[in-house]
């Protein structure tokens, strides 16, 4: 029931959500019934596409697998939240954006002397990496730290329940994805902080920085990353995303070019916002895009955004 409450946040207008809740009590005895017998058998999806602001496929499970995922995830994030690195920010409580950036900051600050310094950034991210996740990789890691088969019988219920390639795949729209995949690159953290010694590094994600004063350093490290993600957890970095460059050139992070001492928001993030604002001009949206814009030096294009919202109003 509680797991019931947290689901239904920002769903209860949602037709098949309406249609659950008329059996509401039912509906979950029957849930509870076939989870302790282990006869639940997670269902399939509803697939559709968002722009985000890229082209993402999402996979729409059922309410009651929904509900499955709700139960798990208020279980096992605590769990799993202890043993995760400081400087993951990605789908985790009091992290996000927002300190992803200012972690960044606070790095960048301190390799480069507060720009005395020259400040090397190695940035990458997976290849196609909710689609690559590795199933039987994922459920040994789970073991390791989760000993009732009953439980894991339920996780691999959940994991196997997609697979786009045999044995891979975690699908974008499960609340149990998100904690899976922190799960699953947790792996590559620890050997980034542990064997590799690796200070100044963050995480938001598939998307990863490592901030040092060292060209050659950098590319040595870029050697030991790959064939670490290639061989412990089959996963490649994307070709088209890999940099290694100055501080003072700019790195595109999380959606702002960060450059030493300040940020600006990247120019195509700044003309989807103008775009949206203009078509939709709603009091929620203003204040979504002023919280965004409170991340970095942007003062012009807050007036221009204000400027642009009372206009179309």
């Amino acid at each position: 029931m509680q797991a019931w409450r947290e689901f239904l946040i920002g769903k209860r207008n949602k037709r098949d959500v309406i249609e659950y809740s008329l059996d509401l009590i039912d509906n979950i005895l029957l849930l509870s019934e076939r989870l302790a017998n282990q006869t639940y058998q997670h269902g399939g999806y509803c697939s559709f596409y968002v722009t985000d602001p890229k082209l993402r496929h999402i996979h729409k499970a059922s309410v009651t697998d929904r509900l499955v995922h709700h139960a798990i995830y208020r279980q096992l994030y605590p769990l799993f939240n202890k043993i995760f690195i400081a400087d993951s920010y990605s789908c985790r409580l009091g992290k996000g954006t927002h300190r992803a950036l200012k972690s960044f900051k606070k790095m960048a600050g301190k390799v480069g002397g507060n720009q005395s310094q020259t400040a090397w950034v190695l940035q990458g991210d997976v290849r196609k990496f909710f689609e690559s996740i590795n199933h039987q990789i994922l459920i040994d890691n789970l073991s390791e730290y989760i000993e009732d088969e009953k439980i894991i019988w339920l996780l691999k219920n959940v994991i196997y329940s997609y697979q786009p390639q045999l044995g891979r795949g975690l699908p974008l729209g499960n609340l149990t994805s998100q904690l899976f995949v922190n799960i699953y690159m947790n792996i590559f953290d620890q050997f980034i902080k542990h064997r590799l010694k690796i200070k100044y590094y963050l995480r938001y994600a598939d998307d990863f920085i490592v901030i040092n004063k060292s060209q050659s350093d950098m590319l040595k490290l870029l050697r030991e990353i790959s064939k670490f993600l290639r061989e412990k957890l089959k996963l490649e970095l994307h070709p088209d995303k890999i940099f290694v460059k100055t501080l003072d050139s700019g790195v595109d992070f999380l959606g702002w070019v960060n450059f030493p001492g300040f940020r600006v928001l990247r120019t195509k993030t700044r003309k989807r916002m103008m775009s949206r604002i203009k078509d939709h001009p709603r009091p929620s949206s203003l204040a979504s895009y002023l919280g965004l814009l409170s991340n970095g030096n942007s003062y012009k294009i807050k007036q221009e955004l204000l400027n642009s919202y009372w206009i179309d109003c």
